[in-house]
């Protein structure tokens, strides 16, 4: 039972701080009827938009395995315990997650429509859709933006250093506002944008996908400062 617990604690744990599930997104479901082999069970489920589904079971599933092992192959599978001097039947606990749900949950989670002012002069409010992935899944981390296309070469260095550490991604086409929402909706926490003032005072704007929020930083403390956030 001991390690029955640690394993189910560590798959809850997985689950709030990796992936960001919450309690009114995801709950434990410990199985009150269990098969005659079994010792304990949990069932992990979250809130998908069809209804709660299971995510992922913790199963203590005893000697039953090893013991039909066993019978069917006639090869003795216990193991010699040499510190208590006894023959001892392994114990098997299971735990098993099913990765196209884990996929089909983060989007659910991860996905928003916000609504951006007001709406004025008969036209309606901006809405802008994200996919607010935690940045340590998400499928591009960090964007580097060139502000014109005359940047892109310095730029394109930056992406160099960058992509040896993070998932990077390099876009140079359209207005710099168009490519902001471009990664907002593949899920991108981090957009670096490298203007003409860039290649004197050597720093670039960071945008926060979430917030939207912009701060200028130095390229030297880049590195640095998305490994913070990213972990």
């Amino acid at each position: 039972m001991d390690w029955f617990n640690y394993w189910k604690e560590q798959r809850i744990k997985y689950y709030r701080e990796k992936l960001g599930f919450d309690d009114d997104f995801m709950r434990i479901h410990e199985h009150e009827k269990l098969a005659h082999y079994a010792k304990a069970a949990v069932d992990i489920e979250v809130k998908f938009p069809f209804g709660w589904g299971e995510l992922e079971g913790v199963h203590h599933r005893g000697v039953w395995d090893m013991s039909q092992h066993e019978e069917s192959s006639g090869k003795e599978q216990q193991y010699m315990d040499h510190d208590n001097r006894r023959k001892v039947m392994p114990t098997v606990i299971e735990t098993s997650v099913g990765l196209d749900r884990t996929f089909l949950a983060l989007l659910c989670k991860a996905y928003d429509e916000e609504v951006i002012g007001e709406a004025k002069d008969g036209k309606e409010a901006d809405v802008r859709t994200v996919l607010r992935f935690p940045a340590a899944v998400a499928p591009i981390q960090v964007a580097i933006l060139p502000l014109s296309k005359k940047l892109s070469e310095n730029a394109k260095e930056l992406y160099n250093k960058l992509n040896r550490y993070f998932r990077c991604e390099f876009d140079v086409t359209g207005s710099i506002g168009k490519r902001y929402r471009r990664q907002d909706e593949i899920g991108t926490p981090y957009c670096v944008t490298f203007d003409f003032d860039s290649i004197d005072d050597n720093a670039v704007t960071v945008r926060h996908r979430d917030s939207m929020e912009q701060e200028r930083m130095a390229i030297t403390e880049l590195r640095d400062y998305l490994e913070k956030q990213i972990d």
